[in-house]
């Protein structure tokens, strides 16, 4: 298996198995301990096990999960994000990002009743065919009816737009520019208001993939902020916790739509990850979990910028402070990463060399404690080696 979960991206010696995890930690095969800051890479918010989601999910499962259609869970998770996402009239629910991505841009070439697609260069929208950042078993024609633009280059959205003429569907765009192994990049509000204003002008849909980032930097949707709401939205990841589900969300206007696209699964409608989101849901809204988030990860991102200082290593830390990605100067074979990364493992956090981390609602002020600890032990393994000034 080809993909972020594949243990050749990673540091020699560092564990392929887990075999616990609680709150803020995970346990690999040999027993050893460590800080997540990968958190399963992203769906778990909350903490691992988290009792409140836990116990919701039992009390499900006790009832019946995959039966011959859903269960009223599914009507109270769909009026729970109706009432929380600001763009939001309709749900539609599924088990992955690449499931919400797709019929998202399915559903807007049913509204429209066009072809053409403006996705960002480099962009990571999920592993089919049409959006799989490896080229194997692609052909052109999955590829066709795409326009290509630049993340946060408003004029070269416009020119893609151009070349899609009157067979515009709809833009894609991540909530911040979160390609592989690049620096991460906030959205110029000017940007997002500017594609916002284009989708309306041409009569296109502006999808929005808040797959990785949804729900852990604005409860109401990640460009809420921004002031830019969606036609739709992708959810997945920390929507459940860890449970697997994927959310569709569309303005009324594409309720139609997105009744009459085919978009179907044998487990789409199983009714535990969907008690387990609904408990998630509550406890985002009532433990103030984004302001937590982000408050940790200033704490991190502070204290690893003071120690890189401190040996002389040139480090670079981007996206937002609760999803942080660190990446060194001259390191374009993250040969310095993956030993940065080893040491730390070996000092007991569990961290990334080329993909963004995410902090959950169970760490706390020891835990980053811990993490900057080992991030010291990974700067002293780096001082002597070359190029990582």
């Amino acid at each position: 298996m080809w993909g972020h979960l594949h243990a050749a991206r990673l540091p020699d010696g560092y564990p392929q198995f887990f075999a616990r995890a609680e709150g803020g930690h995970v346990w690999d095969a040999d027993g050893r301990r460590y800080v997540d800051l990968m958190c399963a890479w992203g769906p778990v918010v909350l903490g691992h096990r988290d009792p409140m989601v836990e116990a919701a999910a039992a009390r499900q499962a006790a009832l019946g999960d995959t039966l011959n259609g859903p269960a009223p869970v599914m009507v109270d998770l769909a009026e729970r994000l109706v009432d929380r996402i600001a763009h939001a009239d309709w749900a539609i629910f599924a088990k992955n990002g690449t499931d919400a991505t797709t019929g998202c841009v399915t559903i807007a070439r049913a509204a429209t009743g066009r072809r053409a697609i403006l996705v960002a260069e480099g962009s990571y929208h999920g592993a089919l065919p049409w959006c799989t950042p490896v080229p194997a078993g692609v052909t052109p024609e999955d590829r066709a009816h795409q326009h290509r633009f630049r993340y946060n280059d408003l004029a070269s959205v416009e020119a893609a737009a151009d070349a899609a003429g009157q067979d515009l569907a709809g833009i894609i765009v991540t909530a911040f520019r979160h390609d592989n192994v690049v620096d991460q990049e906030s959205p110029d509000p000017a940007f997002a208001r500017g594609l916002r204003a284009l989708c309306d002008r041409r009569g296109a849909a502006l999808i929005l993939d808040d797959v990785r980032a949804g729900f852990r930097l604005h409860p109401a949707g990640s460009w809420e902020g921004l002031g830019v709401r969606p036609d739709l939205s992708a959810f997945s990841k920390a929507l459940g916790n860890g449970h697997a589900i994927a959310a569709i969300t569309g303005r009324e206007a594409l309720r139609d739509a997105a009744a009459r696209v085919f978009l179907t699964g044998s487990f789409w409608c199983a009714a535990v990850p969907m008690a387990a989101a609904l408990a998630t849901l509550d406890a985002l809204a009532t433990r103030a979990v984004v302001p937590r988030l982000a408050a940790l990860g200033q704490v991190l991102r502070e204290g690893l910028a003071e120690r890189a200082r401190a040996f002389g290593i040139g480090l670079r830390q981007s996206g937002p402070p609760s999803m942080p990605l660190l990446l060194f100067d001259g390191d374009a074979d993250f040969r310095l990463g993956r030993a940065f990364c080893a040491a730390a493992a070996q000092a007991g956090a569990y961290l990334h060399p080329r993909h963004n981390m995410f902090l959950c609602a169970a760490h706390d002020e020891a835990d980053i404690a811990t993490v900057l600890d080992a991030a010291e032990a990974g700067f002293r393994a780096l001082r002597a080696m070359p190029g990582a000034g």
